[in-house]
């Protein structure tokens, strides 16, 4: 039960940090892949990155 609880919040994780950093204009697929290697502790991360900036040439 312990493996399968901490698989689950794993992947929550992931999608959560997926949808916040397509939602914030981020690169998603790197946000995904940090919530799968760090769990819970990539969301404070994603939301508190700043926001990419549309306007500025890059």
């Amino acid at each position: 039960m312990g493996i399968a609880f901490l698989l689950a919040i794993n992947i929550v994780c992931i999608f959560i940090c997926y949808f916040f950093a397509k939602w914030r204009k981020a690169n998603a697929v790197y946000w995904a892949i940090m919530g799968a290697l760090i769990g819970p502790l990539a969301l404070p991360f994603i939301l508190f990155a700043k926001p990419k900036d549309e306007n500025r040439a890059e």
